[in-house]
């Protein structure tokens, strides 16, 4: 089971969404555009998951067009702590991890 719950919280569309999500509740489509890269069903799927673990609410609103609204629980927001540790950590590293990449894949094609 915690391998699980290391999965989900491991994957990187996870960690965006609940990065986003720091901040109080935010609709289906401003996460969609919030979030660089990921597509309408890999965010539902995702929201999906974390909803189930019981990290994320979703509330729906009865208007015309129906209005869906996200947002960290109480779990959720004890969970962001480390999410933005690890998030701090990797914009201050990003350089030096692609530097590390760019002369690791130099070696590689001189001694394959």
């Amino acid at each position: 089971m915690v391998r699980e719950i290391l999965d989900l919280v491991g994957d990187k569309w996870s960690l965006y969404i609940i990065a986003t999500l720091k901040d109080g509740p935010v609709r289906f489509n401003e996460l969609r555009r919030r979030i660089e890269g990921i597509s309408q069903r890999m965010l539902t799927i995702t929201l999906r998951g974390l909803e189930r673990d019981g990290l994320v609410k979703r509330t729906l609103f009865p208007t015309i067009p129906p209005r869906v609204d996200y947002e960290l629980t109480d779990v959720g927001r004890s969970l962001l702590a480390p999410v933005m540790a690890i998030t701090l950590w990797a914009n201050d590293h990003q350089d030096t991890i692609q530097d590390a990449r760019i002369r690791y894949d130099a070696s590689q094609e001189r001694n394959p």
